[in-house]
C-alpha cells in the first residue's frame, strides 16, 4: 500500500515528530510504502520525501500555503491513503496528535485574564486553525481519525459530531529497548553529579516543548510552595519564551533548584537521574515523554487534562494532578519524594511504571496502524 504522511515542519523535540520518526520504520517493516510530504527533508530520516515549501509571511499564511501545496502533491502522487498530521481538508486519515485546537482555546479563555482572551480573539492564526479544523472534520473524503487518547476522541465527537466508527484510539508507541530501566544504573550517578544534585535530594524532571501548555509555571509554583524541602526540578525542552520561565523561577527564589537545559537529543540520562517525572499540563492529547519516562521505570505526575491520565493509577504508577491547584501539587511532590526514599515502595512504583509502558510498544502501535490501513483499503 502506498501511503503519504503529511507533516509540515520538523522539530527534533516535538511529539508528532517523534511519532513519525518511530512509526516510519515500523510501518515499512509491516509492508507499507511510505512517502513523507513536508517542507524539508532534513531530520526525518525518511527514505521518500516530497518537499513542498511555498512562500509565506506569518503563521496563518504559512499553514494555509502548505495545506494547498500538500494537497496538490498528494493528488498528483495518486496514493492509496493520505494520512495528515496537519489540519488539511481532503485527507483520508487524520491523526489528531495535536488535539483539538478549539478545545485548547476554550481552556485558555476560561483560565486566562482579559489580555489573554483579547490576544486569542485578535490572533489570525487561531481563526485559521479553528476554521481549518472544522473544514477537515466535515469534509466528505475523511474516512478515519486516529486519536491518541480517549480524551481526544470524546472531544472530536462532541464538537464535530463524527460517527463513532470513524474515530480510532491508537495510543503513541515507545521504543521499549531504547527507554529501559537498565539505563538507570549506568547513567544515574554521573548525571546527578553533573546536575549538582546532592545525595538525599529528590529530582523531578519535566520534558516537553511549549512550556505554558505543558504547565511549567505550575511546576515552578509548586516547587516554590514546597519551601525548604530538598527538591530540584530539571527541564528539557524548547520554548521561545524560556527566559520568562527562568525569570519566574528566579523571582520565586529557587535559584539553582530549577535548571532549564533546552532541548536534548537524548533524555535518557535525565530520566535515569530523576526520581519522578512531572508534567502538570493544562492540555495535552498524549505526551510521548510520559511514556518514555514510564518505560525507564519512572513514576509520573501528570495533569488531569492529559490523555496520559488515562493510563495512570493514582498512587500505583504515578499521580494525577489539577494544574491550577498548587497546594495539591505540593502534596503530590511530597508523596513522590516519600516513595523515592522508601526502597520497597520506590521499587514497586518503578516496576508498575515499566509494566504500564510495556502495553504501548512501538511495534504494537505499528500493528494497530497497519490494521487500520488495511481496513480502509
Amino acid at each position: 500500500m502506498r501511503v503519504a504522511i503529511v507533516r509540515q515542519r520538523y522539530n527534533p523535540y516535538g511529539g508528532a515528530e517523534r511519532f513519525i520518526e518511530r512509526a516510519l520504520p515500523a510501518l515499512e517493516r509491516a509492508g507499507a510504502e511510505l512517502t513523507l510530504i513536508a517542507r524539508r527533508a532534513e531530520g526525518w530520516g525518511a527514505r521518500r520525501v516530497l518537499g513542498v515549501d511555498p512562500f509565506y509571511l506569518g503563521n496563518a499564511w504559512r499553514d494555509a500555503s502548505f495545506a494547498r501545496a500538500a494537497r496538490t502533491a498528494w493528488e498528483a502522487g495518486k496514493f492509496d491513503l493520505v494520512q495528515s498530521h496537519e489540519r488539511i481538508a481532503g485527507c483520508d486519515l487524520y491523526r489528531a496528535g495535536d488535539g483539538v485546537h478549539a478545545e485548547w482555546l476554550d481552556i485558555r479563555r476560561a483560565s486566562g485574564g482579559t489580555a489573554e482572551r483579547l490576544g486569542i480573539a485578535l490572533n489570525p492564526h487561531h481563526h485559521y486553525a479553528c476554521a481549518a479544523e472544522r473544514r477537515m472534520f466535515e469534509h466528505p473524503r475523511l474516512r478515519a481519525v486516529i486519536c491518541n487518547s480517549n480524551m481526544v476522541r470524546e472531544e472530536i465527537q462532541r464538537r464535530f459530531g463524527l460517527a463513532p466508527q470513524k474515530l480510532h484510539v491508537i495510543y503513541n508507541g515507545v521504543d521499549l529497548e531504547h527507554f529501559h530501566p537498565r539505563h538507570r544504573g549506568a547513567l544515574r550517578a554521573q548525571t546527578r553529579a553533573d546536575l549538582g544534585v546532592a545525595a538525599g535530594e529528590t529530582l523531578f524532571v519535566f520534558v516537553g516543548s511549549g512550556f505554558a501548555r505543558k504547565g511549567l509555571d505550575a511546576a515552578i509554583s509548586a516547587l516554590a510552595g514546597c519551601g525548604k524541602a530538598p527538591f530540584r526540578l530539571v527541564v528539557a525542552g524548547s520554548d521561545r519564551h524560556a527566559a520568562r520561565f527562568a525569570s519566574l523561577a528566579a523571582a520565586a527564589g529557587l535559584g539553582e533548584r530549577v535548571r532549564l537545559l533546552g532541548g536534548r537529543d537524548d533524555v535518557r540520562p535525565l530520566y535515569a537521574a530523576a526520581d519522578c517525572f512531572m508534567l502538570p499540563t493544562r492540555y495535552d492529547p498524549f505526551p510521548n515523554s510520559f511514556l518514555e519516562a514510564l518505560a525507564m521505570g519512572l513514576p509520573a505526575i501528570v495533569g488531569r487534562r492529559s490523555g496520559a491520565a488515562e493510563t495512570v493509577r493514582h498512587g500505583e504508577n504515578g499521580w494525577i494532578c489539577e494544574p491550577g491547584d498548587t497546594a495539591g501539587l505540593v502534596k503530590l511532590m511530597h508523596a513522590a519524594a516519600g516513595v523515592a526514599t522508601d526502597e520497597g515502595r520506590g521499587a514497586a512504583l518503578r516496576s508498575a511504571a515499566r509494566t504500564t509502558a510495556e502495553r504501548y510498544g512501538i511495534d504494537t502501535m505499528a500493528r494497530d496502524l497497519t490494521q487500520l490501513y488495511a481496513s480502509l483499503a
